[in-house]
């Protein structure tokens, strides 16, 4: 069968057709993702004291954080993000930002400085999947083990990979490996940045009928730092259940943390957390036992965490003491008029030995309007034991936040 040269003109005029708008509706598609994102935009102003009963002098610290953010559109399932941060010094920096040379002062790390908070390709092509790739915020469980430490004024970010799987019932598995974690010491820093090989996994399940089960694996392998690198592995289950109009709440988890990679150093150390509470008419009270173990000279540590969540807001044990810590502790939380209002009294004593280090009574009030608009107010008061190493510390914190 013979064509004609029209008809093969046709067809190849038809076929270039085609293919032009499959590429300009891909060029459209594209243009779409790229401008139909969403912008975000989180301002932040906080004033800090500290007073220590020591030769510092007493530290105030006024800050203005700002995050602005776009998170583009889908295409062909890809997507990106990107986020830059600043932290600036409002009126005079009278406060040690572990950077600034103000050694005078008492510290409070919300160095000044500009950088990119996070940017990351992801891609959600795959079932029941998310992937992604970049500097990202990284948060893992009540962020005991990984969180983005967001109460400082500079968020701690990581560099690395993540999967989240959803296709199981009732279960999400997430792996994320890290090659460098953006601590909020900032990049001036001596240890601002923390270049690790390390891989976290994470598994949860909330079809019990009582709460949900997890299962976690953190391989912390550091490049500069050795020594640092830990194992842990742990069992985590929290849940709550009515009760004659009662919700009993309860948690109960166990790690065991020991060296790992290249570390020198041979240990096993335990953690143990165990929480009880109840909570009706809108109040809500708990007690909580906590135990970073110790060997005697090596501690469990939790350098990942949001340590401003856990210990007490007087950020005293950053970095576990050598002999351990254990914290017992009291909260109690109400929300009259939506005003969040929390009290909480901590105990703090080493697992090792019968020493105590001291005390804390910490408070706190804030309130969110239209959920764009936040105002709060803090108190922490650690008093010391006097045959412990530490000394008493008061803090204060008013802020005022706005988000979009």
């Amino acid at each position: 069968m013979r064509i004609k040269a029209a008809g093969l003109c046709g067809i190849a005029i038809g076929s270039l057709t085609l293919g032009l708008i499959s590429v300009a509706q891909a060029d459209d598609s594209l243009g779409a993702a790229l401008t139909g994102g969403k912008v975000s935009l989180d301002l932040r102003y906080r004033y800090e004291q500290v007073d220590q009963n020591n030769s510092k002098k007493t530290a105030d610290a006024s800050t203005l954080r700002t995050a602005l953010g776009y998170t583009t559109g889908s295409f062909y399932n890809f997507g990106a993000m990107v986020e830059f941060e600043n932290v600036a010094v409002v009126g005079s920096e009278t406060y040690d930002s572990s950077v600034n040379l103000k050694t005078q002062y008492s510290k409070v790390v919300d160095p000044k400085g500009t950088e990119v908070n996070q940017g990351y390709l992801s891609y959600a092509g795959l079932d029941a999947t998310m992937l992604q790739l970049g500097r990202q915020r990284i948060i893992l469980d009540n962020q005991r083990w990984v969180g983005n430490v967001g109460w400082r004024q500079n968020e701690q970010t990581f560099d690395g990979f993540t999967a989240v799987n959803k296709s199981l019932p009732d279960t999400q598995l997430t792996y994320d490996y890290i090659s460098n974690v953006n601590r909020v010491s900032g990049d001036d820093a001596t240890d601002g940045n923390a270049r690790m090989r390390s891989h976290l996994l994470n598994a949860s399940y909330t079809g019990l009928p009582f709460g949900a089960l997890t299962g976690y694996a953190y391989l912390l392998d550091y490049k500069n730092a050795p020594t640092s690198s830990t194992q842990t592995l742990g069992l985590r289950f929290a849940g709550k259940q009515a009760l004659s109009g009662v919700d009993v709440l309860y948690t109960a988890e166990y790690a065991r943390q020991s060296d790992y990679a290249d570390n020198t150093n041979s240990f096993d150390v335990n953690y143990v957390l165990g929480e009880l509470g109840a909570a009706m008419n809108g109040i809500t009270a708990k007690y909580g036992y906590e135990k970073l173990g110790s060997d005697g000279t090596i501690a469990l540590q939790t350098p990942l965490a949001t340590l401003h969540s856990f210990n007490g807001w007087a950020d005293i044990f950053l970095s576990t003491p050598a002999k351990g810590l254990i914290d017992q502790y009291l909260s109690v939380g109400a929300k009259p008029m939506d005003i969040n209002l929390a009290a909480v009294y901590h105990d703090f004593a080493t697992d090792k030995g019968t020493s105590d280090y001291g005390k804390e009574w910490d408070l706190m009030a804030s309130k969110t309007f239209e959920k764009k608009y936040t105002l709060g107010a803090k108190y922490a008061n650690f008093s010391a034991d006097s045959a412990s190493a530490f000394v008493d510390t008061k803090k204060f914190w008013v802020w005022g936040e706005v988000k979009f």
